[in-house]
């Protein structure tokens, strides 16, 4: 664009043209006092303290709207601007409450402070009063609409950075403030409570609702959420030594920039529940005691080595974190593999699709490894699947919203309502009697069976010259797409129409759990990277795929090798190069065979083969499915040390209790959804005994005859230079990401085309249910669990939905409770009609009630449709049945 020069305070400043003043004047440092602007948000005008003078025409304009234009003359700081500021300033502190004191803005109030640097003590004004109740009722945030200055930045916030619409302007004049539809409280609206209205707020209007601490911390520090798979950059406030709040740290080049969710912005009050570790725990006479930390270690050196002397290597299994740092995902790798010497690893990962990303690594040759959500907001087309990113990964639901805002084409297809429905350009909705994890793969076949015969490439183009297209365009010419659409349920004419839309236009894959954790994901995967390649023009990105992990390091944990069919930096343990390559870097003999994962762990202590397990940073009793069947598999093992954060109904199974340090507590990095490598410190000091996770790795391979890093750095240093994917050189290309050369020169192919077989019907159990998220929880809710304020919040979001015919044949009301069974498993809850639900599905949220959602799903071999024992965990088939006393019961509805 072209470059134009202004002069600002006599100094030529050159910037693009359609620049504001505003922007000119930041890229040089001058400042020019605000309370309206926010760099993420479009320019408005609203408060004027922004004004300048252009000298030659005498104006005052105001300088976060005006465009810069060549040769023009600014003035900031003319005697007519400051008293134009200061009587504006005036104007509102005579209307604004004087509480100062009480404020909990206290000293970061922008209103205060620009009084401060003019010297407003008194306004020489009649104070007007503009008194409005406070508005509390939520645990999250208060409204004192008193202290508003109409900036409108919430509004603004809410409409172009989570793209919500809750809240907007009501009333005129004087009278006019922010205010849901037709002025009812936050949490009777749309209102999502991601809080980014209360971080950008310049003053009290808008606060957290804090019952420990008010007022204004005693420092700041950025850190990094450890909630899920975004890693949204955090600023914590610290008071006394505790989190007394969190903001987003508002980095430009940040994942989540200005915004967060409900989680990350309040849900951090767990670091400090009453359930935290302190000190560590053995068990004697069937109780968990105290114990000093040398006692605990010794213990854990000493059963560990008397379990491998007798039973082998094998008979120890070691489940690591998707929730801690790489660099304790390294060590607790290779304190298994090095000190113990056994394959048995794996982590929480394995109950998101852990499985399913593995599968896509080789699949995709680590093609897909590194998507900046940048490239999402940037793409003409948008394919959401098998996905519900506004409960399980918001930052990702408001780029794609925004995207679509910014005339992006959105498809969503998802077997059951979600948020991103109301935005969608097209909607499929997928339903069959006969189970649902066949829908998904069997919809992308469909259309890239449809797209071939409306849109065949040539040879030469990129499709046709990649390997295996041939035999790919054979297996989908077979394909009647007027069966399968109908066995989907789905008109074909709209799938026609929506082809079409892939031709030309540069497209992005979104890919949630519902497809990651289902029995065929392998052939869901296959099908969605085949119509990847097939529709990709000449200039597409191959890195357009983005598998929405669940966990703050799932994805890290994978790199850092902590599963049992991968090395650090994700090489295969089979390839004997690679084992030769660990082997001369930790001087130690690997095993050619795949270790057990988790399932296979927990089936192997229920024959009484496996016979210890160390669990770091997991609660499985809770996160996994017939936690009963679990808690008796674990029941056999002679030995389980825990290291965790919080008291859970894993660590009172443990033997051996080992208190861990949470995110803020600690130093380390995490790898994120995109692949962006960030690094955090420790913000405070982990409560009590407590120690940093990698602290007691560390000890425990000195204990187990190896050298000590006895530093951080020195792990960093390792990983830095051993681990493929995060040393120097892999990491020269986009700050903070992690891209490889060698991947680029990758040539992946088309993978064979499957249609799995429809399930049986089962007509004991005709009901089909889904198990969805939450946004207040994440996972299985352990730590979210441990936050008062998300216990405190009723919102209804617990209760199962029902279709309104269903609920009319089982005579129920909104509320009343339901009994939900299925082959493995039952549970009663209240449950809730939903206008949009089909017929015969049922929607259960995860971490509620103990997680009991998932005593329905049977505890297999997620992810490999090949073995008789694998289930899908997202879905199962069920019977409804009325337990309150007005209801009809099952044998009077039929």
């Amino acid at each position: 664009m072209e470059e134009i020069t202004i002069s600002i305070n006599g100094q030529n400043v050159s910037c693009v043209s359609g620049s504001t003043i505003l922007q000119a004047a930041e890229k040089q440092g001058i400042a020019i006092p605000t309370l309206c602007h926010h760099p993420e948000l479009k320019p408005y005008g609203a408060c004027r303290v922004c004004l300048v003078e252009e000298v030659k025409s005498g104006r005052l304009l105001a300088a976060c709207v005006a465009p810069a234009m060549q040769d023009m003359q600014i003035s900031t700081h003319s005697q007519r601007v400051l008293d134009h500021r200061r009587n504006l300033l005036r104007l509102m502190i005579a209307e604004h409450p004087e509480s100062c004191i009480v404020c909990s803005k206290g000293n970061r109030c922008r209103l205060r402070g620009l009084a401060s640097n003019f010297g407003l003590g008194e306004t020489g004004l009649h104070p007007m009063s503009n008194f409005r109740p406070l508005e509390e009722a939520n645990p999250f945030i208060i409204r004192d609409l008193s202290k508003c200055i109409l900036c409108a930045k919430c509004i603004r916030a809410d409409h172009e950075l989570v793209v919500v619409g809750a809240i907007d302007y009501n009333r005129r004049g004087f009278r006019s403030r922010p205010a849901t539809l037709m002025e009812k409280g936050l949490e009777q609206s749309p209102c999502t409570f991601c809080g980014t209205c209360v971080s950008v707020c310049p003053t009290g209007a808008l606060s957290i609702k804090n019952q420990t601490f008010t007022g204004t911390p005693q420092r700041e520090a950025v850190s990094v959420c450890g909630y899920c798979s975004v890693g949204c950059k955090l600023k914590l406030g610290v008071f006394d030594e505790q989190i007394v709040e969190a903001h987003p740290a508002d980095i430009a080049d940040s994942v989540n920039r200005a915004t967060l969710c409900v989680r990350g912005h309040f849900a951090n009050d767990y670091i400090h529940s009453p359930g935290r570790l302190t000190q560590p725990l053995i068990r004697n006479d069937n109780r968990l005691h105290p114990a000093s930390w040398d006692e605990a270690l010794s213990a854990a050196v000493e059963k560990l080595t008397a379990i491998k002397a007798e039973h082998g290597p094998q008979s120890i299994g070691l489940l690591g974190s998707s929730k801690c740092s790489n660099e304790e995902n390294y060590l607790f790798q290779k304190l298994g593999r090095v000190a113990l010497g056994t394959g048995n690893i794996d982590n929480g990962g394995y109950v998101f699709g852990q499985t399913a990303m593995e599968y896509f690594e080789g699949l995709s040759k680590g093609t897909c490894r590194y998507v900046p959500l940048q490239q999402l907001e940037s793409s003409d087309l948008i394919f959401v699947l098998g996905a519900d990113p506004a409960q399980s990964v918001p930052v990702v639901n408001y780029a794609v919203k925004r995207a679509k805002e910014n005339g992006a084409v959105v498809i969503v297809a998802n077997c059951r309502p979600t948020e991103l429905d109301w935005f969608a350009s097209h909607q499929l909705t997928l339903f069959s009697t006969r189970g649902l994890d066949h829908l998904y793969p069997r919809l992308i076949n469909t259309l890239a069976a449809l797209f071939l015969q409306r849109h065949p490439p040539d040879e030469g183009s990129p499709a046709g010259s990649t390997p295996g297209f041939a035999k790919y365009r054979q297996d989908l010419a077979r394909i009647d797409t007027g069966k399968q659409s109908r066995a989907m349920g789905l008109d074909l004419n709209a799938l026609q129409q929506i082809v079409d839309l892939f031709s030309g236009n540069k497209t992005f894959f979104v890919v949630g759990q519902d497809v990651l954790q289902q029995k065929h994901s392998a052939p869901s995967l296959d099908a969605l990277f085949n119509l990847s390649l097939l529709t990709a023009g000449p200039d597409a990105d191959r890195n357009n795929m983005l598998l929405l992990a669940r966990e703050n390091n799932q994805v890290g944990s994978l790199d850092m090798g902590t599963g049992s069919r991968f090395l650090p930096g994700r090489l295969p343990i089979d390839q004997e190069a690679n084992r030769r390559y660990w082997e001369k870097i930790w001087q130690a003999k690997l095993s050619p065979d795949f270790g057990l994962d988790l399932f296979r762990m927990l089936t192997e202590a229920e024959k009484g083969n496996l016979k210890g397990l160390y669990i770091m940073g997991e609660n499985p009793v809770r996160s996994l499915p017939q936690s009963k069947r679990l808690q008796k598999a674990l029941q056999k093992l002679e030995l389980i040390v825990v290291q965790d954060v919080l008291q859970t109904e894993t660590t009172e199974m443990g033997h051996i209790v080992l208190p861990g340090a949470l995110f803020a507590e600690k130093a380390g990095t995490f790898t994120n959804l995109e692949g962006r490598l960030q690094s955090f410190e420790a913000v405070i000091q982990p409560p009590g005994e407590a120690r940093e996770d990698w602290r007691i790795l560390d000890e425990l391979l000195f204990r187990f005859g190896h050298k000590a890093y006895g530093s951080l750095k020195r792990v960093d240093s390792e990983i830095k230079r051993f681990v493929p994917l995060y040393t120097p050189d892999d990491q020269a290309g986009q700050p903070g990401f992690l891209p490889n050369a060698e991947l680029k020169r990758q040539k992946p192919s088309f993978a064979p085309v499957f249609i799995p077989e429809q399930e049986a019907e089962d007509l004991d159990y005709p009901d089909t249910a889904v198990i969805t998220n939450s946004r207040l929880h994440l996972g299985s809710g352990t730590r979210t669990g441990n936050s008062r304020r998300i216990r405190n919040f009723q919102s209804g979001s617990e209760m199962a939905l029902i279709s309104e015919t269903t609920a009319d044949e089982l005579g129920l009301v909104d509320h009343e409770p339901v009994r939900i069974v299925s082959r493995y498993g039952a549970l009663e809850t209240r449950q809730q009609r939903h206008p949009e639900l089909r017929p015969g599905l049922v929607l259960i949220p995860m971490a509620f009630h103990g997680n009991d959602a998932l005593n329905l799903i049977a505890l297999s071999d997620i992810g490999h449709a090949e073995r008789p024992e694998s289930f899908g965990w997202t879905n199962c088939q069920v019977r409804l049945e009325p337990v309150s006393e007005n209801a009809l019961s099952r044998e009077d509805r039929a």
